[in-house]
């Protein structure tokens, strides 16, 4: 029997293999961001889906998207096998039902506006091919996440999801430590991917100026105080010059930053950033955002 030191080692030294393998698909990765990008600006949705593991990866990724990057709650959704009691109690079975994925997206009204990501390690997850297919059916642009090769779509069993799905993102990271334990290698290659998909995309669409969030939500006192601070960094001004500035912005980071850097009123600022299109730095400039 292994030690604990033995174990621990063990499972930290399959994890280092995990980012490379992630590494190998930024291509696809980049692909999926860009079909995200043009759902959001076109007023539309992302929309994970997933059972189990992967589905409650999904819904965190999404219910981090509002307080990160100042979104609404249905921009980006998380939907799982078994519905919201899932979360936080396993249902196993409930990830066998096809019916049920294609019946949460018709829920769900998904329309061509939007686009829906698809979490399934294993590949062959039945409510999230259901859920995929319904999403293809009714126009949507399809992302699919998995951790088995790419090669594996190319097998005739395979030839109905391949039809329905946009991208494949697929980091092969082996076999897991506990043989089919997917919440582990695979849990974190997806965790992995989600943070760029999302991140990314909101980079794309003004939610970021430099390296900062600046789209946060002033919901609570520890996000008052990023508030401050990233005005702070990103203008040069003291803690009460920047409390002052958000105080007449209402609260709005972007305008604050704004009224600062172009020396303008708020009124100005919140008109620059909508003729930005909501990129800080063309309306600091005054210039229109040209998406390229």
């Amino acid at each position: 029997m292994l030690s604990i030191a033995q174990m621990l080692r063990l499972m930290n030294n399959e994890d280092r293999t995990v980012p490379a393998a992630v590494r190998k698909e930024l291509k696809h990765i980049g692909r999926a961001v860009e079909l995200v990008v043009r759902s959001l600006q076109a007023g539309g949705r992302l929309v994970y889906v997933g059972a189990g593991t992967s589905g409650r990866l999904g819904i965190l990724d999404a219910s981090e998207c509002p307080p990160t990057f100042g979104t609404a709650p249905e921009t980006v959704q998380g939907v799982m096998a078994g519905g919201p009691q899932a979360v936080f109690r396993s249902k196993e079975g409930a990830e066998d039902s096809a019916a049920d994925g294609a019946a949460d997206i018709r829920k769900m009204n998904v329309a061509s506006k939007d686009t829906v990501c698809g979490i399934a390690a294993s590949m062959r997850t039945p409510y999230v091919l259901g859920a995929l297919q319904e999403s293809k059916r009714r126009g949507a642009k399809v992302i699919l996440l998995t951790t088995n090769p790419r090669s594996t779509l190319r097998q005739p069993a395979y030839r109905p999801l391949r039809r329905s799905i946009d991208v494949a993102i697929c980091p092969v990271v082996g076999p897991e430590v506990l043989m089919g334990s997917t919440r582990m290698k695979s849990g974190t290659a997806q965790k992995l991917v989600l943070n760029m998909l999302t991140t990314a995309s909101m980079v794309r669409m003004g939610k970021v100026y430099e390296n900062l969030m600046i789209d946060l939500t002033m919901n609570s006192r520890k996000l008052e105080e990023r508030a401050r601070r990233v005005v702070m960094m990103a203008t040069g001004v003291d803690y009460k010059a920047a409390d002052q500035v958000l105080r007449r912005a209402g609260g709005h980071v972007k305008t604050g930053i704004v009224m600062i850097m172009a020396n303008v009123s708020a009124v100005e600022a919140r008109a620059r950033l909508r003729k930005a299109s909501g990129f800080v730095r063309y309306a600091i400039r005054n210039a229109p955002f040209r998406n390229r």
